[in-house]
C-alpha cells in the first residue's frame, strides 16, 4: 500500500508539466468548441472523456459541418489508432501481476505525453504512477477547454481570431522537428498538404464530406508510405 502511494505521489509530481502544457493547448480547443456551438459543460465533458487533441479538433470540425455519426466514428478510429500501438507497448512495461482492471483504467488515458513519461520509468511500471499522471493531466486538459469556451464568450472577436492561430502553431511545432530529421517524413507531409488542397478545390473531390476526406487521405498516404518506406526493425538488448 505504501509503495503504491509513493508511486502515485511521484506520478502527481511528474504530471504537473503535462497538466500545464495541456492547459495551454486545450484553451485553444475550448475556443474551437465555442465556435462549433458547444456549451462550456458540453466541451468540458468532451475533454474529460476524450483526451486526444487531434481527435477532438477533428470532431469539432465534423460537428460544425454536421457530419454523420459514421463519419465521426471512422475518423476517430483512424486518427486515434496510434494509441493502440502505444497501449501494446505500455502493456509490456507493466508488471505481469498487474490485473486486467489496472490495464483497462490505464488504457483510458494513454496520451502521447502520459505514454512517453510512463514508458521511460526504470524497471517495471507500477499502475499507480500512471494514475498519478492521469490525475494531473486530465483535469488540466478539461479545465483549459472550459476556460477556452468561457473566454470565447467574453474576449473580443479580434483576440479570439488571433488566439485561433495557436492551433496551427501547435501542429507546426509537432511536425517540423521530426520532418527536419527525416526526409521521407518531410516529403509525406508535403504530399499530404498538396492532396488536402486538391480535395478542397477540385470539383469532384470537394463534394466528399470532410470526415471521409480525412479518412481517405490518412489511410491512402499512410498505407503507401508503409509499403514504400517500411521502418527497419532495430535489435535492442536490455
Amino acid at each position: 500500500m505504501e509503495l503504491n502511494k509513493s508511486w502515485y505521489i511521484k506520478g502527481l509530481q511528474d504530471g504537473i508539466p503535462i497538466s500545464l502544457g495541456y492547459l495551454a493547448v486545450s484553451f485553444t480547443l475550448g475556443i474551437a468548441a465555442k465556435n462549433a456551438g458547444l456549451l462550456p459543460m458540453q466541451a468540458t465533458l468532451m475533454s474529460l472523456l476524450n483526451n486526444t487533441s487531434a481527435g477532438e479538433f477533428a470532431a469539432l470540425g465534423l460537428i460544425s459541418s454536421q457530419a454523420s455519426y459514421l463519419e465521426m466514428a471512422i475518423t476517430q478510429l483512424i486518427i486515434n489508432l496510434r494509441y493502440c500501438l502505444m497501449s501494446c507497448s505500455l502493456s509490456q512495461k507493466l508488471d505481469p501481476k498487474a490485473s486486467l482492471f489496472h490495464r483497462f483504467v490505464i488504457g483510458f488515458d494513454v496520451t502521447d505525453e502520459v505514454f512517453g513519461v510512463s514508458i521511460s520509468v526504470k524497471g517495471k511500471l507500477n499502475p499507480f504512477y500512471t494514475y498519478g499522471l492521469m490525475s494531473m493531466s486530465i483535469p488540466g486538459w478539461a479545465l483549459g477547454t472550459c476556460l477556452g469556451v468561457v473566454s470565447g464568450n467574453i474576449l473580443p472577436r479580434r483576440i479570439l481570431n488571433a488566439m485561433g492561430v495557436a492551433l496551427y502553431g501547435m501542429f507546426i511545432a509537432v511536425i517540423v522537428p521530426p520532418a527536419k530529421k527525416n526526409k521521407v517524413l518531410c516529403g509525406l507531409i508535403i504530399v499530404s498538404m498538396f492532396a488536402s488542397l486538391l480535395f478542397t478545390y477540385l470539383p469532384v473531390l470537394k463534394k466528399i464530406p470532410s470526415g471521409f476526406q480525412i479518412i481517405i487521405l490518412t489511410v491512402v498516404i499512410a498505407g503507401v508510405a508503409a509499403v514504400l518506406f517500411p521502418l527497419k526493425a532495430e535489435n535492442t538488448e536490455e
